[in-house]
């Protein structure tokens, strides 16, 4: 099989606009949730990635039907025929463990492969065992997967050592069908967490938020099918806004709600962006340059992870010594040796630089950067190894001084809509071979 290839070569300010559609990081969840209606549910304004196409595998590997068109994609419950998910599908993404509370709920067992996912450190499965543990289900960890078993799931308490977004989602799943009152404390809060317990609510679910980080659930015994609509994905529409300001050019992005992107605004903003911003689309140009700044990484509302590898190229283009401090995994920081290949001048560090000290304090894990600019970066032959990083990959080959060949683009389209499209959109002279 011949490897998929984008050439790059650089042409000047990107310009234009750019029209994000659903969160990669929300699709997927919602059709697993839709699993758990008696009827069909409708989820609109789905972006068109890989993310879609490997779990929509998985749900018709079980025995439901998912119908795809345009933007919408229809999910049809039916008799669940096998519940295990195959092995097939191992290490391609996180979403089967997210499927074992439902299929417990319609089947009373369940096998999942391993989890897969972009390689940015670990995300153990502990959280999740632990937590279908409390719904009373018999979970055995193999080589190969999770097994699991229950008659029924029982509401239950669940303390998250830390407010993991999968974790939550698992809980979520679990709870909106056990039988009494599930209470998530310390759950995470980022908006696509809000999107997928309003999708819940919409098909029937009793869940209310509580102070703290507390997510209260009421289990009902029957859900309904549900239709919604997914906001426009917050870390997609960041990484264009960065296109445009690493370029010298402006972008105006369509579809994300302001209120997603509020802490990335003002970051922005601090470095010297100028922003026009509306009820449709937000735009933002830095005529006058751009300076540097420290930023940390945390979980919602903090500056998200998934929002540092294009700011780490934005860096590389400010006026002085920038630092960026990851919070969230440990081996976030794994594409800059890519950058630094073209030229990006870069020192990462196993120490709390740029805030306070985090979980990683103490530990090996090279999470903390100090980047210097502003700095030339050149084409090289860049190798991306996930969605996020894969994204820088395109920006800095984009701003730099001649050509770049990237490799391993099937990560970048398993996360953004048509990047291909949209780029090229953009002004960006893009070959994809």
């Amino acid at each position: 099989m011949t490897e998929k290839l984008w050439e790059i070569e650089p042409s000047g300010p990107l310009r234009g606009d750019v029209t994000v559609r659903g969160a990669k990081n929300a699709v997927s969840k919602h059709m697993v949730a839709a699993m758990l209606g008696a009827e069909a549910s409708t989820i609109r304004n789905a972006p068109d990635v890989g993310e879609v196409g490997i779990t929509t595998g998985m749900l018709e590997h079980i025995g439901m039907t998912v119908e795809r068109s345009g933007g919408e994609i229809a999910v049809v419950p039916g008799p669940v025929a096998d519940p295990s998910v195959g092995k097939a599908f191992t290490g391609l993404n996180r979403i089967p463990i997210l499927m074992l509370g439902p299929l417990l709920h319609l089947a009373g067992e369940a096998f999942v492969p391993l989890v897969g996912g972009d390689p940015i450190g670990r995300r153990p499965v502990d959280f999740h065992v632990d937590a279908l543990r409390a719904f009373g289900a018999e979970v055995t960890l193999a080589a190969d997967g999770i097994h699991a078993r229950a008659s029924k799931l029982v509401g239950t308490r669940i303390d998250l050592p830390y407010p993991s977004v999968g974790a939550t989602e698992t809980v979520l799943l679990a709870a909106v069908r056990a039988q009494g009152k599930t209470v998530i404390r310390n759950a995470a809060t980022e908006p696509e967490i809000i999107e997928l317990a309003l999708f819940l609510q919409r098909m029937g679910a009793r869940i209310s938020f509580a102070p703290d980080r507390r997510i209260v659930v009421e289990g009902v015994e029957r859900l309904s099918g549900a239709v919604t609509r997914l906001a426009g994905d917050r870390i997609e529409a960041f990484s264009y806004l960065v296109a445009g300001l690493v370029t010298r050019g402006e972008v105006r992005v369509h579809g994300c709600p302001q209120d997603r992107l509020v802490t990335a605004i003002t970051t922005l903003a601090r470095m010297g962006a100028r922003f026009e911003i509306t009820d449709d689309w937000i735009m933002a140009s830095a005529p006058d340059g751009l300076r540097p700044a420290a930023v940390q990484t945390d979980t919602h509302p903090g500056f998200a992870t998934d929002w540092q590898t294009p700011l780490m190229v934005l860096f590389t283009q400010a006026d002085g010594m920038s630092v960026l401090h990851e919070t969230v995994y440990e081996n976030r920081l794994a594409y800059v040796p890519a950058l630094q290949g073209m030229g990006a001048e870069i020192e990462v560090y196993d120490t709390c630089l740029g805030g306070p000290a985090c979980r990683y304090h103490d530990t090996a894990a090279l999470h903390s950067a100090v980047v210097r600019g502003v700095t030339k970066l050149r084409g090289g032959d860049v190798t991306m190894p996930d969605i996020r990083a894969g994204f820088s990959a395109v920006l800095a080959a984009a701003v730099a001084e001649g050509p770049s060949t990237l490799r391993g683009v099937h990560h970048i389209e398993r996360g953004y809509h048509r990047p291909v499209e949209q780029f090229r959109a953009l002004g960006l002279a893009l070959r994809a071979g």
